[in-house]
């Protein structure tokens, strides 16, 4: 198995998950935030619907600029959540399937202005920024679900709302 293929099989596993938590989020209280600092919850709902396929595409090209995180997109629906998460489905499946061995293993680098910030192997990056730092933004996003009384979906074992996905087998919805 290439080294894109095994990082793809461990994203399609997680998309399952991802979509249930961005499902859940209430679409009144997308502006809500837990603290004046934080993002609002549609704002880390639609960063996590994002992160896979901006990190995909933002891998592309060698060096790239690092990105301006001045500010997150404000979703108005929870449907534009969504949207944008299958495009960001799309978007891996397509173009991580296209990358091989050598591509994954070259030295990638980021930019901020002339200095060189960042060179690591690209798949590297790929499992640090867009599976790592996605995970963590979902473990986030669980606790804006638990504060806002929202039933926190499983992801590899269980929350206090539901057990996890092997157990649930059987079970009618």
């Amino acid at each position: 198995m290439s080294i894109a293929q095994t990082i793809l099989k461990e994203f399609e596993g997680q998309v399952p998950v991802t979509r249930k938590f961005l499902e859940r989020i209430p679409e009144d209280r997308l502006n809500w935030k837990p603290h004046e600092k934080s993002m609002s919850a549609g704002q880390l709902a639609f960063h996590l619907a994002f992160v896979p396929g901006g990190v995909i595409q933002f891998v592309q090209n060698s060096p790239a600029p690092a990105p301006d995180f001045a500010s997150f997109p404000q979703p108005a629906t929870r449907r534009e959540i969504l949207d944008k998460f299958e495009e960001s489905v799309a978007t891996v499946r397509d173009l991580l399937s296209k990358m091989d061995d050598a591509k994954m293993q070259e030295i990638w680098r980021m930019v901020q202005g002339d200095k060189e910030v960042l060179a690591v192997p690209r798949s590297q990056f790929l499992r640090d920024i867009m599976l790592n730092h996605w995970y963590q933004h979902r473990g986030q996003f669980s606790v804006y679900l638990r504060i806002l009384n929202v039933p926190v979906p499983a992801s590899w074992g269980p929350s206090a709302d539901e057990p996890p996905a092997f157990a649930q087998m059987g079970q009618s919805a």
